[in-house]
């Protein structure tokens, strides 16, 4: 667990291979969710708690003037190894043994 704080206007980037199984609390001011393509998400206030992944966010960014801070929680160290959310093909069985 780590906290990320964002001064007034400050914005952080989302790195998938460090947040993929991150989950968000914010606990102090409110945070904006920055999109993939750019776009502006939701600003979500105290206690509000939000996954990241498969969610498409690139930044938090700190709308308002105040600091605001985020909570973040991974089932693991900081050191995170994403899997594919989607099938990865197989080889097809050719009834050796492995």
């Amino acid at each position: 667990m780590w906290t990320r704080t964002l001064r007034g206007g400050g914005r952080v980037a989302v790195v998938a291979a460090e947040w993929c199984d991150a989950f968000g609390v914010v606990t102090r001011g409110r945070v904006q969710l920055e999109l993939r393509d750019g776009e502006l998400g939701p600003v979500l206030g105290r206690d509000a708690g939000f996954w990241l992944r498969g969610t498409g966010v690139r930044a938090l960014r700190n709308p308002g003037r105040r600091t605001a801070r985020v909570r973040i929680v991974t089932p693991r160290a900081r050191t995170v190894i994403c899997r594919p959310t989607h099938p990865v093909p197989q080889s097809p069985n050719d009834g050796g043994t492995t």
